[in-house]
């Protein structure tokens, strides 16, 4: 099946939950350090922004430094370190100044799989987990409000994925609001957090 070569106009302008959703099935494309892997998304969960308490952006915290990405413009990458080690990559979503963004938690290697493996120093699996991802695609603080539209990194579209293999969950991880139904993942694949 041929690969659309854009989003359609406002695709990421809409409810972060349903962005979440519908990111599943998209591409993330690296040319991180010269080398191309291509990955499809499998796991996707949403944050709403000022009042979502899980997310870095809630009122009680507003703009900082660390989560100035979130509020804008959409389309531009979220960066940041988990517990001194791990890279996480959020894609901002919604409209400047509203602070929403989807976690990018897991894909399927398309290409370059040997890299990645070597990126991950043998590890598996390669992508499951949004560390895994960001390690497997070269993903660090470097690309902390990157344009996902132009290389190194390209959110890219893919193909739908049907409803019928598509998982609702609470979200992984985080304490405050965890139960709300934002995370999205393909049911029995393996690039989804176990």
């Amino acid at each position: 099946m041929p690969f659309a070569t854009s989003f359609p106009p406002g695709f990421l302008h809409r409810p972060v939950t349903r962005v979440a959703r519908e990111l599943l099935g998209t591409r993330l494309v690296s040319t991180v350090g010269g080398t191309r892997t291509v990955g499809v998304l499998v796991e996707c969960e949403a944050y709403e922004g000022r009042d979502d308490p899980a997310s870095h952006a809630a009122t009680r915290t507003g703009a900082t430094r660390r989560n100035q990405a979130m509020f804008g413009p959409a389309g531009r990458a979220y960066v940041y370190r988990i517990y001194g080690m791990h890279w996480c990559l959020n894609v901002v979503t919604g409209h400047r100044d509203d602070p929403q963004a989807v976690l990018l938690r897991g894909l399927e290697p398309l290409e370059g799989e040997d890299e990645m493996g070597r990126r991950r120093h043998g590890r598996r699996p390669l992508a499951a987990g949004p560390g895994r991802l960001c390690e497997a695609l070269g993903v660090d603080g470097a690309l902390y409000g990157h344009d996902l539209s132009v290389p190194p990194l390209v959110l890219a579209p893919g193909w739908r994925v049907p409803d019928a293999v598509v998982e609702v969950s609470g979200r992984v991880g985080v304490r405050a609001a965890a139960e709300r139904p934002y995370r999205f993942y393909v049911r029995g694949s393996p690039g989804v957090t176990r």
